[in-house]
């Protein structure tokens, strides 16, 4: 019988640890990240929302370590870097690695939430004008060639 109740005690136990909530994770505004800029101090915002929303690492024990150079993450240090890092293509191992260096998430006040909107769906307006200009480009140069009547 003493055992029973033993083992009934450390189940318990152990299905308390399995359900404990997840500790809450730490907000900061873009205000607080940009001024961790130096190669001393080094912060980033990295995230989306199709990658879990923006997250703010502090990079700066790993700046020596980065196989691109610290250079690289000081040119974006204090920012929102999520499309540079994106952009480069990083490996499952980078991306483990950055997960070792997560301090927080970023606090989304309605500011930065408009700023993020627009810059999500503003961005395509410039490219959009510019496949317009090159495509008259090359239809100009193409009636110009094959179309006018030579002399």
């Amino acid at each position: 019988e003493k055992s029973t109740s033993y083992k009934t005690s450390n189940y318990r136990t152990n299905s308390k640890q399995a359900t404990m909530a997840p500790k809450a994770e730490k907000e900061y505004t873009m205000e607080e990240v940009a001024k961790h800029n130096t190669q001393d101090d080094c912060w980033l915002v990295i995230g989306n929302d199709s990658t879990g929303g923006p997250k703010v690492y502090d990079v700066t024990s790993y700046l020596d370590d980065h196989p691109g150079g610290a250079e690289v993450m000081l040119d974006v240090g204090g920012q929102d870097a999520d499309e540079f890092f994106e952009d480069i293509g990083h490996s499952n191992d980078a991306r483990e690695e950055l997960e070792k260096h997560l301090i927080g998430v970023l606090k989304m006040d309605e500011e930065e939430k408009k700023r993020r909107a627009a810059a999500a769906s503003g961005g395509g307006g410039a490219n959009v004008f510019l496949i317009l200009a090159v495509l008259l480009a090359v239809g100009f140069g193409y009636y110009k060639t094959q179309m006018a009547p030579s002399e």
